[in-house]
């Protein structure tokens, strides 16, 4: 059954869009005019092609949105429900792209084509993770679990970026209002109350004269730094879109203090989740590094995750290949080498991802509590230089008045 795409308004002259699934176009249309709604636009819905980049921006956006689809879709294909019933159960209670998507899938599964197929058509919804461990759930019947585990791991990546996000949240905050007060004082405050002293021409105090010339700078130029920052912006949106930018940034990433360590201990954790859930759901240690380095963003980690492959797949050691990469620490190397020789590798690299997800946690915890107080003096140091450069020269007139 096609999916239609529409735009129309409802009874309060309200303009509304969405997606229905019809026999026809004039199906669709009757079933719209029954809900009371004028047709403005009417149109078979399709999967458009969109950048590498794009995809990934709107697979993050659906995140939530979807682990909770696909655990729903796990719970009915678990009570004997047909995979189609499933599929058209969850697609009513969404709404906008991720329900067009499931409806075409829908369609698709249908007509015989298999889920991973059909997923592999929408991958600006579905990451390459969700549709290697979907075939493999398929290949082995056992897809409800499968399903399961993709969105405890979902659920675990997740809520690990949530706590960071949290932490940080406060200290930008801060930074931004900071920033803004800088920016107040310099263009509007600082070159009134200067203005008569200016006139009177007295010489300034040292301090004055620097807050003078940064206030005339931005009050002259604030174009030219307008015209340098969107510039500055453009270029570094471009570098991320390209395999060396990304790189790039890894490793001036991996080289601030502190920040450094936590990015690298938080790709290692999802590392080690990604294949440890792979593994659990009965795909091979090779083929679980090719889909994890396809799942990463981060260039420089999905050729670190090649090069394993490659060594590995030509007899070197697990532990020796990840070394040499320089990605991973030596707890990160043990953990990999014991779990080959013991045969309990996705335990292990469970418990690593684990207790790395907890140091990040308390690692991004311990930034926020040294970051707040440095913005609120940094804060408190350039409102106070201000003053001091503002009653400085009044001070100094006052003195010269009494003598």
């Amino acid at each position: 059954m096609p999916v239609y795409a529409y735009k129309a308004f409802n009874a309060q002259r309200t303009a509304v869009d969405g997606t229905i699934a019809a026999d026809s176009p004039r199906s669709a249309r009757d079933v719209l005019r029954a809900r009371g709604l004028v047709i403005h636009n009417l149109g078979e819905h399709t999967a458009v092609a969109r950048p590498a980049f794009s995809r990934r921006r709107r697979t993050n956006r659906h995140a939530a949105q979807l682990t909770t689809a696909v655990r729903e879709i796990a719970t009915l294909l678990g009570a004997g429900i047909s995979l189609v019933d499933a599929l058209n159960t969850i697609s009513e209670q969404q709404r906008g792209e991720l329900q067009s998507s499931l409806l075409l899938i829908r369609d698709r599964v249908s007509a015989g084509v298999s889920l991973a197929e059909a997923m592999m058509e929408q991958p600006h919804i579905f990451d390459p993770l969700c549709i290697h461990m979907t075939e493999v759930g398929e290949n082995s019947g056992a897809l409800e679990t499968v399903f399961d585990q993709w969105a405890d791991f979902k659920d675990r990546s997740l809520a690990l970026k949530d706590r960071v996000i949290a932490a940080l949240t406060y200290p930008a905050f801060v930074l931004a209002v900071g920033i803004a007060v800088a920016l107040f004082l310099m263009t509007f405050v600082i070159p009134t109350l200067l203005e008569n002293l200016v006139e009177a021409g007295r010489p300034l105090p040292w301090a004055t004269q620097v807050v003078k010339g940064l206030s005339d700078f931005l009050v002259g130029y604030w174009w030219l730094l307008g015209i340098v920052a969107a510039a500055l912006a453009a270029s570094l949106g471009a570098a991320s879109r390209t395999a060396s930018g990304r790189r790039l940034w890894w490793k001036l990433l991996m080289h601030i203090p502190f920040i450094g360590g936590m990015a690298q201990k938080q790709a290692i954790a999802r590392i080690a989740l990604v294949i440890a859930t792979l593994m659990k759901s009965g795909v091979e240690f090779l083929r679980a590094l090719e889909v994890t380095g396809r799942s990463f963003e981060n260039t420089s980690v999905g050729d670190a995750l090649a090069q394993i492959g490659r060594e590995v797949g030509a007899g070197r050691e697990i532990g020796h290949a990840l070394d040499r990469t320089g990605v991973f620490p030596p707890m990160a190397v043990r953990i990999f080498a014991v779990g080959q020789e013991s045969g309990r590798l996705e335990e292990m690299l469970e418990r690593l991802a684990t207790d790395y997800d907890r140091q990040v946690a308390r690692g991004s915890e311990r930034l926020t509590a040294a970051l707040e107080p440095i913005l609120i003096l940094t804060l408190a140091f350039f409102v106070g230089f201000v003053l001091l450069a503002t009653i400085l020269p009044i001070l100094e007139a006052g003195n010269v008045t009494q003598t």
